[in-house]
This record gives structure tokens, C-alpha cells and sequence, in this order.
């Protein structure tokens, strides 16, 4: 098994044209605005996507990047269990911005607002409607304290099972030629 190794976007930029950089964040998100020469394969498709990320890696590094670093981290490990070595990208794209680097905004795209957003939305929504319902029917009240709890198992696990149900939703989800185109780009070079 191999062991990912983590970039600044200093260290990234600098050498950017060797690598080639898979974003793991969702259509939308990497429609918003990705590092340049980036190619999009959302982290729950990384497992069908294992074949050409082995032929990629045979030809030269991996650089993968997500919006923080924390789903660039989680698909390093499941590449380094496929003994695909991988880079991530400390930070994530936001990181890359701070730093004054440019992201590429494809002409046409749709822009769908990044997950932490998606789940801030959904969370406060669901806890006011709790609270909301709480008035008239008292047991309601338990769903804000789920999800406050959720919120809580989130932060201490570093995981998050709303992002990942969020993901599911279709403005989150690849076109089929997207991803299919995108495979085929990384088998051949």
C-alpha cells in the first residue's frame, strides 16, 4: 500500500503541468470554479474510476483536490489501499484561491453552491422546522436535536452523512458523458 503525500498549492502550482489533477467535490462544485486541467470525478464514483486512475498514475503523479482537503484526503486513502500513490492538496481549492492562484470557470457552467453551503442550508432549515413543529407538536422538537447531534458527530468524526446524502441529489450528480468522458481522457493520456 502506498502512502499519499500532501502539497501546499505553493509547492502545487509550481509544478502543476506534471501532474494530473482529479477533483473529487461534486459536478456542481467543480463547476464553480477548479483548479486549471483539472478532471472531475466525484469522490462515490472513485471506485468504478480505479482502472484509469491506475493508468494515469503509470504515466506520471496524481494530484487530488477537493474544496478543503478533507474528501481529497478520504480519496487518497482509498487510492493508496489500491496501491494508486496520490497527492492531496492541503487546503482544497480554497486554500489554492486564498493564495492568489487562478481557478478555471468553465464558459456555460451551471454553478451549484459547494456541499459545507448545501449542508448549512439543509441542517438550519431542518432545525427551525423542528423547533417551528415543536410549538404545535412537542415530540418535533426531537428533530432539531438530532440534528444538532448529527452536526456534532460530524465535527468530532470529520465525516458527514448529510453531505453524503446531499451528494445523491441530481444538481450534484455527473452527466454520464461527463464521467464517461473523463475516464477515457485518463486511460489514454
Amino acid at each position: 500500500m502506498t502512502t499519499p503525500t500532501t502539497l501546499l498549492p505553493a509547492e502545487a502550482a509550481a509544478r502543476l503541468d506534471q501532474y494530473t489533477v482529479i477533483d473529487v467535490r461534486t459536478p456542481g462544485e467543480y463547476a464553480g470554479g477548479h483548479v486549471p486541467g483539472a478532471h472531475n470525478i466525484p469522490l462515490d464514483h472513485l471506485p468504478a474510476a480505479l482502472p484509469a486512475l491506475k493508468d494515469a498514475a503509470a504515466r506520471g503523479d496524481l494530484l487530488i483536490v477537493c474544496a478543503s482537503g478533507n474528501r481529497s484526503a478520504t480519496a487518497c486513502r482509498e487510492l493508496a489501499e489500491a496501491d494508486i500513490p496520490a497527492a492531496t492538496l492541503t487546503g482544497g481549492t480554497t486554500a489554492w484561491a486564498q493564495q492568489g492562484h487562478a481557478l478555471h470557470h468553465p464558459a456555460g457552467a451551471r454553478t451549484v453552491w459547494p456541499m459545507e453551503r448545501q449542508v448549512r442550508l439543509a441542517a438550519g432549515s431542518l432545525v427551525v422546522l423542528g423547533l417551528a413543529a415543536g410549538t404545535r407538536y412537542r415530540p418535533a422538537r426531537w428533530l432539531s436535536a438530532a440534528i444538532g447531534a448529527g452536526l456534532v458527530f460530524s465535527a468530532t468524526t470529520n465525516t458527514c452523512g448529510m453531505a453524503a446524502a446531499l451528494a445523491k441529489l441530481p444538481h450534484n450528480q455527473p452527466r454520464r458523458a461527463d464521467l464517461t468522458t473523463t475516464l477515457k481522457a485518463l486511460r489514454r493520456g
